[in-house]
């Protein structure tokens, strides 16, 4: 696994914006992707995860009245260790409020949307990646398509939720797409470490880019960091600009 810390001063080194496999990379539709009638699964390892990594394919999916139900497996509360402005207890309530108004943003209905919460600890599920293989399986039925981020993102839980949601998707026998979040942000040169042949590209209209990017900023208490204590912001600037480019990309 890879880990990644996302600098500034990196960006303009980064696989989004320099690696000139993206251009070739296959369309794909979202009909092609979801059967019409089939219920798309999104599980998120942490409250903003939705939006950054499929918000537009969540917008997709919600216009062509596909039954959506998202799995949160943290509440985020441990994402400012040390911090007194967001300590855990004010982050516990505070994040999940934010993915309320994020999922808003987006225009899902929010009154038939179906939204589990896990409460799993942050930054410890690769030490719990059976139990959440089993947790989310139990939320499966069949003819469900399942999405949840890359296992070799570069994230420890996301790579944990990636794996323990592949084995969900073999337990309940259901389709299993992963997305990259943090692996764009890999220097290009390690973009051979891309499984560039699992590409298939899903084209975002300016409408719905704007509506992702505007949800991404509910998450106001991931914007900025408190460099006295050494917190960098959990969504820099250089990821809110990537995520205003017109797809999404999914390895199926």
């Amino acid at each position: 696994m890879k880990s990644v810390f996302i600098s500034e001063s990196s960006a303009p080194a980064q696989i989004w914006n320099n690696a000139a496999q993206l251009d070739n990379i296959p369309v794909i539709n979202t009909q092609s992707l979801v059967p019409e009638g089939a219920r798309a699964v999104v599980v998120a390892p942490h409250p903003g995860d939705e939006v950054v990594m499929c918000g537009g394919l969540l917008q997709l999916l919600s216009t062509l009245g596909h039954p959506l139900q998202l799995i949160s497996i943290t509440d985020g509360s441990a994402s400012h260790p040390g911090s007194q402005q967001w300590s855990e207890k004010r982050l516990s309530v505070f994040r999940p409020q934010e993915s309320v108004e994020a999922l808003r943003r987006l225009g899902l209905p929010m009154h038939s949307l179906k939204w589990i919460r896990g409460g799993f600890a942050d930054n410890a599920l690769a030490e719990r990646e059976q139990q959440l293989a089993h947790y989310i399986a139990r939320y499966l039925r069949p003819g469900d398509v399942l999405f949840s981020t890359w296992r070799e993102d570069g994230n420890d839980d996301h790579d944990a939720v990636g794996r323990a949601t592949a084995r969900a998707a073999a337990i309940a026998g259901v389709a299993f797409n992963e997305m990259p979040v943090w692996a764009w942000h890999w220097s290009n040169r390690d973009q051979g470490l891309i499984p560039w042949h699992r590409a298939r590209k899903m084209r975002l209209d300016t409408w719905t880019v704007a509506r992702k990017s505007h949800a991404t900023h509910a998450y106001a208490s991931q914007l900025d960091g408190e460099p006295a204590i050494g917190i960098a912001p959990l969504l820099p600037r250089v990821l809110l600009e990537r995520i205003r480019l017109p797809y999404e990309i999914v390895f199926v």
